[in-house]
């Protein structure tokens, strides 16, 4: 995005509500702003889809990963029944499946909790221990009843337009952040 050279600039605007903000990022999104996000102190539906975000693949990567661990589960067990240690008990074949359903079950569900758990952290690209938005003192009121947009501009020049676009879809209190 941007050389090592330059800075990202950081541009904070505040919106008045929920609605306003939906708007706003319905605008951001029409307008081609691509590296902007929206923050609020509770979820706002729709708010995805007014941003222009794709869905997320962690569910196809939770999916994979329970599909693997219980694939790799039903290996494992049927490798010890039939390979490693084949003993003949009650009469029974050396590939009960039946008695594998709850190892397989666990295993899947293992691997999908874990693949979340890290996935998200990856997608979201966390921990990030700094970030210039928690120097902004109006910021803080994100948690409580603050609606904001924060968008990454690469120069001074990019910022100068984002201002005045933000300011024109109704921001206030536009704050300049540097990285």
């Amino acid at each position: 995005m941007a050389d090592s050279n330059t800075k990202e600039l950081y541009i904070l605007a505040e919106f008045e509500s929920a609605a306003a903000l939906y708007h706003a990022a319905e605008k951001m999104r029409d307008a081609g702003c691509r590296h902007f996000d929206c923050h609020s102190p509770f979820p706002i539906h729709g708010m995805d889809a007014a941003m222009g975000l794709e869905r997320s693949p962690l569910g196809w990567i939770a999916g994979l990963c329970a599909t693997f661990g219980a694939l790799g589960g039903v290996a494992l067990q049927w490798y010890a029944s039939t390979i490693a240690y084949p003993l003949v008990i009650s009469g029974k074949p050396f590939f009960s499946f039946q008695a594998y359903l709850p190892v397989t079950f666990a295993l899947g569900v293992l691997m999908a909790a874990g693949a979340s758990l890290f996935g998200m952290l990856g997608l979201n690209r966390l921990p990030q221990f700094h970030h210039p938005l928690f120097n902004s003192e109006r910021f803080k009121r994100v948690t409580d009843d603050g609606f904001f947009i924060s968008a990454i501009a690469v120069n001074n020049a990019e910022g100068d337009k984002l201002q005045k676009f933000l300011e024109s879809i109704g921001g206030s209190n536009i704050e300049v952040l540097k990285d």
